[in-house]
């Protein structure tokens, strides 16, 4: 038999945890009425049935994606009218895992409700979704040793970071509560590690600058050695969604993965996937300079906790998505995060004869899309020189795999440079006249004729080498013909500015927008998107304007504590060298200090002599 569709409440929905959650049990409820049109007995979730969920919560602007997967979404309303809200549900989730002042409000909410539950016509479930922050600063299990990790049963133990103490009170009344009529009005604490994917939030910075390839290294603040709790946020969200299947007797759950990497392993593993795979230590004190971290944000970046959720491995069988961590998954994490975030760049290959300005078009096109230039030149020199790198470093006495490596290096080393001399290798596409490309050679500056190597007899030939080559059936035109990838061909006339937007106009709509990060897409999907009222605006701009503030405090407070340490560290240097300068004082400055005066009068040709003598003569 169907089980009825269950009402569920959560909190900020449009936000990145709770988006997620709310997706992962529309998905079941789809999924639980699919099966109900089946045959009894054919559904493979014996546990569940055919259990489907009726999502509501509250949002702060309309949002055509998130408002697809609930029944009713509430923009800002009243708390009577959450309160009236809540007591329809039979599942209340608060998530407080992104902003401060979720506390506040999920505060009010379980006192609301506990306060109402007499009037509760069946019983409701309370989760709360909080954060391992409130055990950063735990004391560290030792036994014979061995540092042992924090497991569920542990949270009698747990000390909170101090930005986090309100939300350890929190998880303190939430269980209270649900221990005094839990046949009524049940509770559990959900701690969960640090969210990945979807997008990314906390680990955003990394990946985004990854990315976009704009610094050669990506910075780890800190030393990096800290070990990081985390969880992919999709797999969060299946812990929740067991928790209100199973209603297990604990209530308090440890939501991490089973991995147990240190902050520099994550930004390695996310450059190395993204970017050149460079990293680079960077004071702590730096984090707070970059506007994509909140302070709440970098709080969680330092934590150093090594944590096990035992209870999510003996009570559910959660289906993971990524049960070893982020470095062990992080090809389908970037993946996803290329996906939900659009980040779809654009591959493109510019050919054309000698001259006709593929390098300048190929650089406007990479400009406005946002892409990497891969200059052929330049690849083929940095393959050159890795492969004389490989060659000339290879002992000849070395292992048999180190000695193919090596043949194989200079067999591809003697290919590369044999079509250099042979092809010239140029790999880039756009057309014109003979006549036009002729002239054009004629009116470059001595420089650029000399770096392309355009000097009128060898342009000619390489002009006509091209010509023929292009006129055989095996062309690179007609490679992509056959993989039907029609070539966008383009007569060039002339190189002047307006017919150059012209070109990148008749580019633009064949390929598209950009999408990559930039501010011409950022703007399109502002267009795109409705319009945000004033007083959204406003709370925005002052949500910024305390940030900002934040950080200045935050920044003040180290910039003080560096000073300090530095004006104590002077204090104990010049106590530990009072009394050698008071041995100084008394016994070598004053006679020294003589003989320097009588130096100074007497000139002699060894003032060193001098002085010693005039030392050994008025020993005090």
């Amino acid at each position: 038999m169907d089980k009825a569709p269950r009402r569920v409440f959560i909190n900020d929905i449009d936000t990145f945890t709770s988006k997620c959650i709310v997706k992962c049990l529309s998905k079941h409820t789809l999924e639980a009425d699919g099966s109900a049109e089946k045959e009894s007995g054919t559904s493979k979730s014996s546990d569940t049935g055919s259990q489907s969920y009726k999502v509501v919560g509250t949002i702060s602007d309309v949002s055509e994606e998130i408002i697809n997967y609930v029944l009713e979404a509430y923009i800002r309303p009243s708390r009577e009218n959450i309160l009236q809200k809540l007591m329809e549900c039979d599942i209340i989730i608060y998530n407080i895992t992104q902003h401060p002042e979720q506390v506040e409000e999920a505060r009010w909410a379980v006192t609301a409700l506990h306060d109402e539950k007499h009037n509760f016509q069946k019983q409701k479930t309370f989760i709360l979704i909080s954060t391992v922050m409130t055990w950063a600063c735990s004391e560290p299990i030792n036994s014979d040793e061995l540092e042992l990790p924090f497991t569920d049963d542990d949270f009698r133990r747990r000390k909170p970071h101090p930005n986090f103490q309100k939300h350890l009170e929190l998880e303190k009344m939430v269980a209270k509560i649900g221990k005094m009529d839990r046949a009524l009005f049940s509770t559990y604490v959900v701690v969960s590690g640090l969210q990945y994917g979807a997008g990314e939030q906390i680990f955003h910075l990394f990946f985004k600058m990854s990315w976009l390839g704009q610094e050669n290294e990506i910075p780890v603040f800190g030393e990096g050695n800290n070990i990081v709790p985390t969880i992919h946020v999709s797999d969060l969200a299946s812990v929740i969604k067991k928790t209100i299947e199973h209603q297990p007797k604990p209530y308090y759950l440890v939501a991490v993965d089973y991995s147990n990497n240190t902050m520099e392993d994550i930004v390695k593993s996310i450059a190395c996937a993204l970017g050149l795979g460079k990293i680079q230590r960077k004071p702590f004190e730096e984090a707070f300079l970059k506007q994509d971290l909140s302070v709440m944000d970098i709080d969680f970046l330092h934590v150093n906790l090594s944590m096990e959720g035992v209870y999510l491995k003996e009570l559910f069988s959660v289906h993971w998505l990524c049960e070893f961590g982020l470095v062990e998954n992080i090809e389908l994490v970037v993946e996803e995060y290329r996906q939900t975030r659009g980040l779809l760049p654009i591959r493109m290959c510019v050919l054309g004869p000698p001259a006709v300005g593929k390098s300048s078009v190929s650089q406007q096109i990479c400009n406005h899309y946002k892409l990497h230039h891969i200059k052929l030149n330049e690849t083929i020199s940095e393959t050159i020189s890795h492969l004389e790198f490989t060659v000339k470093n290879t002992p000849s006495d070395a292992e048999n795999e180190e000695s193919t490596s090596v043949i194989e290096a200079q067999e591809l080393l003697n290919i590369v440079k044999d079509n250099m001399e042979q092809n010239g290798e140029f790999v880039l596409y756009l057309d014109a006249s003979d006549s036009f490309l002729k002239d054009r050679v004629i009116n470059l500056s001595e420089k650029l004729v000399q770096e392309h190597k355009y000097e009128h007899e060898h342009f000619l030939q390489i002009l006509a080498k091209y010509r023929d080559k292009n006129m055989e059936e095996e062309s690179v035109v007609s490679y992509f013909e056959e993989l039907d990838i029609n070539p966008l061909l383009i007569e060039i006339t002339s190189l002047n500015t307006p017919d150059n937007q012209l070109l990148m106009h008749t580019i633009c709509e064949r390929v598209g927008k950009p999408r990559n990060y930039s501010q011409y897409n950022q703007n399109a999907q502002e267009e795109g998107s409705k319009p945000i009222e004033t007083v959204e605006k406003a709370k925005r701009e002052q949500k910024e304007i305390e940030e900002a503030r934040q950080r200045s405090a935050h920044w003040e407070m180290w910039t003080k504590t560096l000073d300090e340490k530095r004006q104590w560290e002077m204090q104990q240097l010049e106590v530990l060298s009072m009394p050698m300068k008071t041995y100084l004082l008394e016994h070598i400055i004053t006679t020294l200090s003589q003989g320097l005066i009588a130096c100074g009068s007497a000139w002699p040709e060894d003032p060193i002599d001098f002085l010693a003598e005039y030392l050994i003569k008025n020993n005090p």
